[in-house]
């Protein structure tokens, strides 16, 4: 599932975008210019929707110290729509714009016309198969042949994770700052509660298989 970082300092504007957004996408969400950069690269974004006035660093400081690492999409956020003021936004590495206030549905189609464009829809839609499950991220569910169990989001999240790195064991501190796009804070049960739904799902698809091995002491992985 693709991840788009929201870096604005408005409660409301972030309950809006969150709201609107969440259903589709991961969101992770920066209040200030400094928060955006530290989450920026703690966590693999597919997009960043950044406004422009930020408390501590600017929202155009931001974009110059991403575009010097990084073409992730960026959407600026703006109250103006002074046409030299928007040209030197793009011409400085922004993507896109729009100004404030803005219609909800015009933005989801500029951050899928963005995505379209770095190639992570179709990334995203490629789906997975693992001995004999095929896991479709796009569709949140997983299949046996012609028989298929719906996943909540997060399980999603969490079994895409192991289905791309088979090999790889996960700490459940990583699948839960995966899934949740939070710092984890020790809350064991969260993880355990939906890795054994996991269990239990895809025990139902194929009973002669168990798909999550537990590693003692270190985490899961497939087995």
């Amino acid at each position: 599932m693709k991840t788009i970082l929201i870096v604005e300092d408005s409660d409301d504007m972030q309950g809006l975008l969150t709201s609107m957004l969440s259903s589709d996408y991961q969101v992770i969400s920066a209040y200030s210019g400094t928060e955006g950069l530290l989450l920026f690269k703690k966590y693999p974004v597919s997009l960043i929707l950044l406004d422009r006035l930020l408390p501590g660093k600017s929202g155009d400081e931001v974009l110059q110290i991403i575009r010097q690492t990084s073409q992730v999409p960026i959407i600026m956020l703006t109250a103006l729509d002074d046409a030299t003021d928007i040209a030197d936004l793009l011409v400085a590495g922004a993507n896109d714009y729009v100004t404030k206030p803005f219609d909800i549905n015009v933005l989801k189609a500029r951050i899928m016309v963005q995505l379209r464009h770095t190639g992570a829809d179709a990334n995203d839609e490629q789906p997975i198969t693992y001995q004999q499950l095929t896991l479709y991220p796009q569709e949140f569910v997983v299949k046996k042949g012609a028989v298929s169990c719906p996943l909540k989001k997060k399980e999603c999240v969490i079994l895409t994770l192991l289905f791309k790195n088979p090999q790889q064991i996960f700490t459940r501190e990583q699948l839960y700052e995966q899934a949740w796009q939070t710092p984890y804070m020790g809350d064991e049960n969260t993880i355990n509660v939906h890795l054994s739904n996991l269990r239990n799902k895809l025990a139902k698809l194929d009973p002669d298989h168990s798909y999550i091995k537990t590693i003692w002491g270190i985490g899961v992985r497939l087995a």
